[in-house]
């Protein structure tokens, strides 16, 4: 249980240490009132308490700080509440919010379906003989477009895999054709380009392109579905690639033309 919402008295005090925190050592009781939303008794009243506690101590009228223990209690506190947090989020919300996804077969509405990614999108089928399950909102035909609520389950998807070309800039050449990009993006199932020096080396190679902007976070969504990605980048632009694949937590390797 959240202690800090067991009560209203509870979460008061919370916000009001909280407040503290935030503008010590000079404390405005009458600020801290406006932005708590009680009165300026009331939060006399929770600083006495919040003293006695040992969270705040008094160091002059008006000025007040949070003592250690003040502030192991606040990180208690709000790890409890983030926990919570995500617990109605992901678990409660999550479970209720509707998607769309394609239907591999006639679904009706109200029908059980289990839930697969393919090709990086969503697909429900008749029945609940996967990991993941929904509820169907919607009735659709084959490959047809159906709501979905009702989530239960972790679908079982592996990240693609991801490989980086890097491209001279302009002023130190333009590579020529190059075999090995060209076998890699027949492999891949999206190529994304940045830059004109990219698409001109993807043109060279026999390469078409998918997506010819926002290279890192297409490559690091398209690569969470499970969908392998070429990207094509010059030198100087790699980085900001490597910095979104790396934040998504996917594997990647780089390579030079």
């Amino acid at each position: 249980m959240v202690e800090v919402l067991d009560s209203k008295r509870s979460a008061t005090k919370f916000r009001v240490l909280v407040e503290i925190a935030d503008r010590q050592p000079a404390v405005n009781q009458g600020e801290i009132a406006s932005a708590v939303g009680v009165t300026s008794q009331a939060v006399s009243e929770y600083i006495r308490e919040l003293v006695e506690d040992g969270f705040v101590e008094k160091e002059a009228r008006s000025r007040y700080r949070v003592t250690k223990e003040g502030v192991d209690w606040l990180f208690r506190q709000a790890a409890d509440v983030r926990r919570f947090a995500e617990h109605v989020t992901e678990d409660v919300l999550g479970s209720m919010q509707e998607d769309a996804a394609i239907a591999t077969d006639r679904v009706s509405e109200g029908e059980a379906v289990s839930l697969s990614v393919r090709e990086g999108l969503l697909h429900a089928t008749p029945g609940e003989e996967g990991p993941a399950t929904g509820i169907a909102t919607t009735a659709a035909e084959p490959q047809g477009v159906v709501g979905v609520t009702g989530f239960e389950g972790v679908i079982d998807l592996e990240p693609g895999g991801v490989i980086v070309f890097q491209v001279p800039p302009v002023r130190t050449g333009t590579p020529g054709r190059s075999e090995s990009l060209a076998a890699a993006c027949a492999d891949a199932d999206l190529v994304v380009a940045a830059g004109v020096e990219a698409v001109v080396a993807c043109r060279v190679s026999g390469v078409e392109t998918d997506v010819r902007f926002a290279a890192g976070e297409v490559a690091a969504d398209a690569a969470s579905r499970g969908l392998d990605v070429v990207v094509v980048v010059t030198t100087d632009s790699a980085g900001r690639v490597t910095d979104a694949l790396r934040d998504a937590g996917l594997a990647y390797e780089v390579d030079d033309l």
